[in-house]
């Protein structure tokens, strides 16, 4: 038992009885898509694990603890308030402090997952090397965290609004693998293309459960990535998206928006001016990640589940 955490019965118990369970963050929710496909999409999600023999398992702060499962009102809730914190780990105790309510990131997700025996997390992109980050230093929490935190992580790659190749060497630093499922390029979030090489690449969530349950066995403490394409019928091209991308990052220069603000400011600019394609390319990929991650929690889950 973690102080400060609050499981939800159907979590506690498939924990319990080895039922395989799949983190989800709710920044997502209260931060990366607009009302109300914020919430559709989420419960969405949730019913994909469901379908697939798994039991979903949001993560967020509310009422000074960590909610481990939230039920549809907590959900919609989140999905339609506006003053929710964006918690990652220097906010936690903050947060929890004064009972705010907080969506939780990357970081604090995989921090809460791991703390509740959680072991497979699903998101639609990792946070990471921001561009400029060589003047700004603002790196993402998620890296530091996968380094330390032994949750693997299913996303659709790096966000394009990023610097994909300083996070990938960034990683490599850290010694978090990084795979890719069924490709040798690794994705770039809207696009199954970034022009950057995976580290590591792998064709079925079998051979990735055993490389997760080796690593773990071995004390090689810390996350591993698993890069899942989006699907082609839902890419948007990367030569597009990019031009998006730097017109919505002198956008943001120009209005000196830094920091936490800036991941949702950037998403929120880039869907408006593709005119909903590039919101409609990060639900298909969640869904997509969903499905991949629920397959790899079952397959982790039949070799034991432990490390």
């Amino acid at each position: 038992m973690v102080p400060y955490i609050k499981i939800n019965p159907e979590i506690r118990s498939a924990l319990s009885e080895g039922i395989p369970v799949v983190a989800l963050e709710s920044t997502i929710i209260s931060h990366g898509m607009p009302w109300p496909r914020n919430v559709e999409t989420a419960l969405a999600v949730e019913q994909i694990i469901r379908d697939m023999g798994c039991v979903p398992a949001t993560i967020a702060i509310m009422d000074g603890e960590c909610r481990v499962g939230l039920n549809e009102d907590e959900i919609i809730k989140f999905g339609q308030e506006k003053n929710i914190w964006k918690v990652s780990l220097r906010d936690l105790a903050y947060v929890l402090t004064r009972q705010l309510p907080g969506a939780t990131t990357v970081a604090a997700t995989m921090r809460i997952a791991a703390m509740s025996g959680i072991r497979v997390f699903v998101t639609g992109g990792i946070g990471g090397v921001h561009r400029g980050a060589e003047k700004t230093m603002d790196i993402s929490a998620d890296l530091t965290e996968m380094a330390k935190t032994s949750v693997a992580v299913v996303s659709a790659g790096i966000k394009s609004i990023l610097d994909i190749g300083m996070t990938l060497e960034y990683l490599e630093t850290l010694g978090v693998p990084v795979v890719t499922y069924g490709q040798d390029e690794f994705p770039s979030f809207y696009s199954s293309k970034s022009g950057h090489l995976s580290p590591l690449r792998m064709d079925s969530v079998g051979e990735i459960a055993r490389m997760i349950q080796i690593k773990w066995k071995m004390g090689l403490e810390g996350g591993l990535l698993v890069a899942n394409p989006v699907p082609a019928e839902f890419q948007v091209p990367t030569e597009k998206i990019e031009n998006f991308i730097r017109n919505a990052l002198d956008r943001a220069n120009d209005l000196n928006i830094k920091g936490k603000d800036i991941t949702p400011f950037l998403l929120q600019n880039i869907a408006e001016n593709t005119r909903g394609e590039s919101l409609e390319a990060n639900i298909s990929l969640i869904k997509h990640n969903a499905k991949t991650g629920a397959a790899l929690a079952k397959a982790f889950t039949e070799l034991g589940g432990s490390y």
